[in-house]
């Protein structure tokens, strides 16, 4: 599919297919673990600019869900993940430590 159908632009196809698969695979089970959130949300907001790019056929009611899922992501990693996710904890956790 990488080779014919997604035109993912400045990488060898074989590796855009092997990014794409860890990207998915990886990003969502940090981000909704809560664990490097921002770097998750902002890596998942970057794969999903790609995304729009590499794919022509994309119609415009799927452009309208990119959009939507593109705000969300950048909410996420300019707010970060909040006080439930395992990077507060983790905060709470060092700062305690160090009191």
């Amino acid at each position: 599919m990488f080779e014919y159908e997604y035109a993912v632009p400045l990488l060898p196809t074989e590796m855009a297919a092997y990014l794409g698969t860890a990207a998915e695979l990886v990003l969502p089970v940090l981000l909704a673990l809560g664990l490097a959130g921002r770097f998750a949300a902002l890596a998942l907001f970057l794969f999903n600019i790609v995304a729009v790019i590499s794919y022509p056929d994309l119609s415009e009611v799927g452009r309208q869900h990119h959009f939507y899922w593109g705000m969300l992501l950048a909410m996420l990693a300019v707010h970060g993940p909040g006080l439930l996710s395992a990077d507060g904890w983790l905060a709470r956790r060092c700062k305690a430590s160090q009191s």
